[in-house]
């Protein structure tokens, strides 16, 4: 078996010794096996490089792709940092302008505290004034009040001196005239009980 297959590789490299040398057309081509398979390398090589061309014109395409994203990107990005260059401008001069505000705010409290411990000095002032001349009033009102008691008791007394004397003078006179009156009618009534026959 050993020599069998020893044979039948023989026979075969003879056959393909012989398959190389041996000539066919293809096509009207008169062509030997080498040539076809030169020209079957040739294209396979083509197809290749064509493959791989393909393949890298995929990748230049997406490639191109890519830089225009990225420029687009670039276009956006480059537009964010133009708008918040803006916003952060604006929020400069924003900060700016609350600056300015607290400022004037700082110096319009502090002109009011001035203007209000103002006030208060004059609040306090008028209050001890007007405290001053309300107890000023309510002296000249004690003292005008115990003149006129003064002046009312004093009268009052000089009324009730004047009033007793006159009672005193009206009492004596009253005596003396019901003294004269009694006397007048004793006399009538002695008369009468001396002589009663005058009447």
């Amino acid at each position: 078996m050993a020599k069998d297959l020893g044979k039948e590789l023989e026979n075969m490299e003879e056959g393909i010794e012989n398959l190389k040398n041996k000539e066919f057309r293809i096509l009207g081509i008169k062509v030997t096996f080498m040539s076809v398979s030169a020209l079957v390398a040739v294209l396979g090589s083509l197809l290749g490089a064509l493959y791989g061309g393909f393949l890298m014109y995929q990748k230049v395409e997406q490639a191109i792709e890519f830089v225009d994203q990225q420029q687009e990107y670039e276009e956006k990005i480059a537009d964010y940092d133009n708008r918040m260059q803006i916003i952060e401008t604006k929020l400069d001069e924003a900060v700016g302008y609350a600056r300015d505000i607290k400022g004037d705010l700082r110096d319009d409290i502090l002109a009011i505290e001035k203007q209000a411990d103002r006030v208060e000095d004059e609040v306090r002032k008028v209050e001890s004034e007007i405290r001053e001349i309300i107890q000023n009033a309510e002296e000249r009102f004690e003292n005008k009040r115990d003149r006129l008691q003064n002046d009312y008791d004093e009268k009052a007394n000089r009324l009730q001196d004047s009033n007793q004397s006159r009672m005193d003078d009206l009492e004596a006179k009253v005596e003396r005239d019901l003294k004269n009156l009694e006397d007048a009618l004793n006399k009538k009534l002695q008369r009468a009980l001396d002589n009663p026959l005058a009447n």
